[in-house]
């Protein structure tokens, strides 16, 4: 069907171009359009801020595809239809009594779009939400089925495809038992003592969130999710960063409703309701925001979080918040952490696009030497002359792509811009 009136992202920022938008309900009309297509893209929860999905043809949304959550108890895994959000998994998850490793901030999003950007929640000994997938099912350019698990030759390259490979449908995800969680807001936490022992906050919680608009000499929250049953971070509670633990529930905006956010003040509840930073029954803002990832080497950490605070008069004027996480290394060819441990500079901004295009090659700047990713489905401005060398695995991908789309019917602008170099 055409597209009607003004087809947007979450926020707003983007329009999308396609000529047409559609909405299959089976497996067999998948594939028959993308076989049929001349150029094709698939539209998740729209949460990306580029135009990492756009394209001037044919854009698919799998909202009406039939939703599969298939848990093998035996394999401890789930197979789960790519569409579907992470919140609607992990209720499901729940109630039968397993989780998952991680979620992002927002549980919102789609399994198949966060896989494939690199998507992540945070913690020292997790790796991106990509990591959990042992298997995935996907429709080629020429509408034939592929699957490859783990272990196989281009399972690697193929799970952070980008949009690139082809229709993913399908995707299998390792799960354990159920756990609780309890998450406690600590608020105005000096950074001199947060730099000085950072290794050691960031071990003190299952889950370590960092918000900060960079300005001055404290950091604004940290949120530390801890698991039932774990030790207890005792210096945190003792005041040993500074600070002091939030008496209501918090949001990471200031004077925004911490009413929609997780459960806090140390309420322990499922991890499927607490390692999230919103509720699913909540939509979090109004999509007024655009946002910025880098993905640092954990060993520049600190570095890198002073360059960032030294460039605080250009950055805090357009921020509504910035957040600092962890996350484990990986294997996956183009996530932002593979081969190496590392930390999440993230930045919220307010809906100012223009300014803050301008600002984000100051950024890059700041942190090249550091190797600093950029997160794939966020605002950015390196080119594939950047990103090239960032990415030990990176003309692997190219030849992955090639060889798997010959004809290039999965590219657009964005692939062409950042990855193929055309």
């Amino acid at each position: 069907m055409e597209l009607r009136n003004r087809e947007l992202n979450w926020a707003g920022n983007l329009e999308y171009r396609a000529k047409e938008l559609v909405y299959p309900t089976s497996l067999a009309q998948l594939r028959n359009l993308v076989r049929a297509a001349k150029s094709v893209k698939v539209l998740g929860s729209r949460h990306s801020f580029n135009d990492i999905a756009d394209t001037e043809e044919l854009m698919i949304s799998l909202a009406k595809m039939p939703e599969a959550i298939e848990i093998d108890e035996q394999a401890m895994a789930v197979r789960v239809s790519a569409g579907t959000a992470y919140g609607a998994l992990a209720d499901a998850l729940q109630r039968a009594g397993y989780a998952l490793h991680n979620l992002a901030s927002l549980p919102h999003i789609s399994v198949a779009g966060a896989v494939s950007t690199g998507t992540h929640g945070s913690g020292e000994t997790h790796g991106n939400l990509a990591t959990a997938v042992r298997a995935v099912e996907l429709v080629l350019a020429d509408g034939s089925q592929l699957s490859v698990k783990r272990g196989d030759e281009d399972f690697n390259g193929i799970v952070v495809g980008l949009g690139a490979l082809g229709v993913l449908t399908h995707l299998t995800l390792d799960i354990g038992p159920s756990f609780e969680v309890e998450q406690t807001v600590y608020q105005d936490l000096s950074w001199d003592k947060v730099l000085e022992e950072f290794d050691t906050i960031q071990a003190s919680a299952y889950s370590v969130s960092l918000f900060t608009d960079w300005s001055g000499e404290q950091v604004g929250q940290a949120w530390l999710k801890r698991r039932v049953g774990d030790a207890l971070a005792e210096h945190i509670d003792q005041g040993r960063f500074g600070g002091f633990p939030a008496t209501a529930a918090l949001h990471p905006l200031p004077g925004a409703d911490g009413g929609i956010c997780s459960i806090q003040l140390g309420q322990a509840g499922s991890w499927s309701d607490r390692l999230a930073h919103f509720r699913m029954d909540f939509t979090p803002s109004a999509g007024d925001e655009l946002q910025t990832e880098y993905l640092v080497p954990r060993e520049h950490a600190v570095e890198a979080i002073q360059a960032i605070r030294s460039l605080s008069a250009a950055i805090t004027p357009l921020l509504l918040v910035s957040e600092v996480r962890t996350i484990a290394a990986d294997d996956l060819w183009l996530s932002g952490n593979y081969g190496r441990d590392g930390i999440a500079l993230h930045f919220t901004w307010k809906p100012r696009q223009e300014a803050v295009e301008a600002l984000l090659p100051r950024i890059e700047e700041a942190l090249a030497p550091f190797a600093a990713r950029p997160h794939w489905g966020k605002l950015f401005a390196a080119t594939c002359a950047q990103l090239a060398g960032l990415y030990p695995k990176f003309n692997d991908f190219i030849a992955l792509a090639q060889r798997l789309d010959p004809s290039g019917k999965f590219r657009n602008d964005f692939l062409d811009r950042t990855v193929f170099g055309a």
